[in-house]
C-alpha cells in the first residue's frame, strides 16, 4: 500500500483515503515516510542548492579558492 502527505490537509493518507485532485506528495512507502515528505523535500532541495553552489564555484574557476 502506498501512502501520500496530503498539503492542504496536513494529514497522511493511504491509497485508500487519499483525496481526489488534493496537493498529495508522494507515493511514499510508509505512513512515516509520508509524515516526513515535508522535512525530506526541505532537506533534498538544501542538498540540492549546495550542490549547485559548488558546480556553479567549480565552472567559474574559484573551486578550492
Amino acid at each position: 500500500m502506498a501512502y501520500w502527505y496530503n498539503v492542504d490537509t496536513k494529514q497522511v493518507e493511504s491509497d485508500d483515503t487519499r483525496s481526489q485532485n488534493a496537493e498529495v506528495m508522494g507515493p511514499y512507502e510508509t505512513e512515516a515516510e509520508a509524515a516526513a515528505a515535508l522535512a525530506t523535500a526541505r532537506a533534498n532541495t538544501e542538498a540540492w542548492d549546495e550542490q549547485d553552489r559548488k558546480d556553479r564555484e567549480w565552472e567559474s574557476g574559484d573551486a578550492g579558492a
